[in-house]
């Protein structure tokens, strides 16, 4: 699981405040039935002096027959107890121990184990912090509707846009089967407005963070703004997203090209790219732009650096975004 420091001290404080609320409902209601059924108290109050005579019996004769009488007796008095509940409307186990999640009793633990909980909240961590809670819903492989590509072949591609995707979402799907094995993928997703790389890249995000993966998207006009604030403007609070944006398993760069350029972007964009390689983290870059554009846009160690260590995918085809609203007049 892909989570720093802080949010694992902060998921085991929740724990405990989970534990702190359920233990005050418990209070409440115990205090409740004692004052509307005075023989609760009573009965409560004879298990625990019997459970008192049946630990020193079991310390000090272990072998005594005397701790089944008193387990039988503690029987038969808890039988009374859930009588008492049921006579007075009360459901059976409404004096027992509350637990948000009865398996680890709200310790995040079954034995040495994170509990099956532990999972679910690390999870919805990954998802809050990867800036994608609206639109990963929708943005999974089994949406990507290939129908928007045309089959046709042009002199300029050897393959057909169809063709072309076909074989893009095969790469996809085994650089994320692959994602463990092989840290540190970098792919630089290319094409024209409109083409799908946004939605690709987030399905991709989607997959990786189901298995656990810490993913942050980001447009490279957010990217850059993060980075200029914590540059010129640095809060205290601003070096978890510093942090986050150098060691996440996958960061996503969307629209690449669209910022403003000037040497800060080229400094930055270096250190962050060159960083996340040599931490072995991989980054999805996607850009309108060519190889060449970059080269022209780019410093030559930023450009070097993407060429080096990017995966290329070209997508190419019509604007889907124009082809949708189209349909949608019809």
């Amino acid at each position: 699981m892909s989570i720093s420091q802080k949010q694992y001290t902060d998921i085991i404080k929740g724990y405990a405040g989970r534990r702190m609320e359920n233990q005050l409902i418990s209070l409440k209601r115990r205090e409740e039935v004692y004052n509307r059924i005075p023989e609760i108290r009573h009965i409560d109050e004879k298990i625990a002096h019997i459970s008192m005579d049946k630990a020193r019996y079991m310390l000090y004769h272990p072998g005594s027959d005397k701790r089944n009488e008193l387990r039988e007796e503690i029987r038969k008095l808890s039988m009374e107890k859930v009588n008492q509940l049921a006579v007075h409307g009360y459901p059976a186990d409404y004096l027992d121990p509350i637990y948000t999640c009865p398996v680890c009793r709200d310790t995040g633990y079954e034995g040495d184990r994170k509990c099956s909980c532990f999972f679910r909240y690390v999870a919805e961590i990954l998802y809050e912090q990867s800036n994608l809670t609206d639109t990963l819903a929708d943005s999974n492989f089994s949406r990507f509707c290939i129908d928007y590509y045309p089959d046709t072949v042009s002199d300029r591609q050897p393959l057909s846009p169809r063709e072309n995707i076909g074989r893009v979402l095969d790469r996809c799907r085994s650089y994320i089967d692959r994602f463990d094995d092989f840290p540190g993928q970098n792919l630089l997703i290319r094409g024209n407005a409109g083409v799908g790389k946004t939605f690709l890249s987030c399905c991709i995000a989607n997959d990786l963070l189901a298995r656990g993966k810490s993913v942050i998207y980001l447009t490279a006009y957010q990217f850059f703004s993060l980075l200029e604030e914590y540059t010129f403007h640095r809060k205290e609070r601003d070096y978890d997203s510093h942090s986050w944006l150098l060691s996440c398993d996958l960061l996503i760069i969307d629209d690449l090209g669209t910022e403003m350029n000037n040497a800060f972007i080229n400094s930055k964009l270096f250190l962050y790219i060159n960083e996340r390689i040599l931490k072995r983290k991989s980054t999805i870059i996607n850009t309108n732009l060519s190889l060449q554009q970059i080269s022209k846009v780019y410093t030559e160690r930023v450009s070097s650096r993407i060429i080096e260590s990017y995966q290329l995918i070209h997508i190419y085809g019509e604007d889907i975004r124009v082809k949708k609203a189209v349909s949608s007049l019809d």
